[in-house]
């Protein structure tokens, strides 16, 4: 469960961070809110964290777009059921694609495109409960360390954003950056990602 929870943590952090610095306007965006509110701190607190609104879209955008764990734990029906037209008999083993699910183009405005406002004015969660955004599962049988995992990532990205400034260790371009990905039981990206990190006086 350790190396479970940690390996899809860093995972997610890692596109969050990724997506981040292909869209510096964005990146300055979420460094103006953390800044702002940890003003004059050395350590964003989970206190600032719960009123940093833009920072939680970020993250909820990062899971929708690069969920690290495509696939969801597979589920057996238990009885013959009939869902959307198509009859699925018991003991019927059934995947679910949250990776798929989160670039529906039915159920999100271009959904191909890193655009965390979609989330400012919205209700939609992935605690399980808004099936268009399932990283962690839904129902009785989501991630039960859901909401330690939402809160690691917002403290370790608020604080790394809080506390750096970014650039690309060679000439280049953000927007160039390779996004392949490996296929695994998590998505991880292909090539390392690498930045000079330069320390942002607070």
């Amino acid at each position: 469960m350790l190396v479970a929870g940690t390996d899809t943590t860093f995972t997610a952090l890692g596109w969050t961070m990724a997506e981040l610095l292909r869209h510096p306007q964005i990146m300055k965006k979420l460094q103006n809110e953390v800044r702002e509110i940890a003003r004059g701190k050395l350590n964003v607190t989970e206190d600032d964290v719960d009123k940093m609104h833009y920072l939680k879209a970020v993250m909820k955008e990062a899971l929708r777009l690069c969920t690290p764990v495509p696939l969801l734990i597979p589920r057996e029906s238990i009885q013959d059921v009939n869902v959307m037209g198509y009859d699925i008999a018991a003991g019927t083993q059934v995947l679910i694609n949250a990776w798929v699910i989160g670039r529906d183009p039915l159920s999100w405005e271009d959904p191909e495109e890193f655009r965390p406002e979609r989330f400012l004015n919205s209700s939609i969660d992935f605690k399980g409960q808004d099936f268009e955004l399932i990283p962690f599962g839904g129902g009785r049988r989501g991630c039960p360390g859901i909401l330690f995992a939402a809160n690691v990532n917002e403290l370790a990205l608020a604080n790394v954003v809080h506390r750096f400034d970014f650039s690309l260790p060679e000439a280049g371009s953000w927007e160039d950056m390779d996004m392949s990905e490996i296929a695994s039981i998590a998505i991880r990206r292909k090539t390392p990602l690498l930045v000079v990190a330069t320390s942002y006086s607070c």
